[in-house]
């Protein structure tokens, strides 16, 4: 088994398209089918999305959810999470050796948790 898509809350969802467009370029992935619900970023091998919940309440981030996310190298992860703090994301740990992956953590514009490593 392996994992096909992963979703994660918004309650702007103009917003989040600017910033995991603008974090998504020049990384592999792809937007499509963009809508006021649900817009997907589409990889090599799975599938992204931000998404309005479909029971209508507030989207809600979860204490000790997080999303991790490949990048190609070193120099990916430090531009991916310098830009993600451009585009109005927080710092949840700076781009640093852990173990054997080279790793940053941010939250979107949601507060939802994003690890990004080589």
């Amino acid at each position: 088994m392996k994992m096909n898509y992963f979703v994660v809350g918004t309650n702007d969802m103009r917003a989040s398209r600017t910033f995991y467009d603008a974090l998504f370029e020049g990384a592999g992935l792809q937007s499509i089918s963009p809508s006021e619900r649900m817009t997907y970023w589409i990889g090599e091998d799975f599938a992204f999305a931000v998404a309005r919940p479909f029971d209508k309440k507030p989207a809600t981030h979860g204490n000790g959810t997080m999303v991790g996310f490949c990048a190609r190298a070193k120099e990916d992860v430090e531009r991916m999470h310098g830009l993600a703090l451009e585009l109005g994301g927080t710092c949840e740990g700076a781009p640093n050796q852990r173990g054997p992956k080279f790793s940053a953590y941010v939250r979107d514009l949601d507060g939802n948790k994003l690890c990004l490593s080589d």
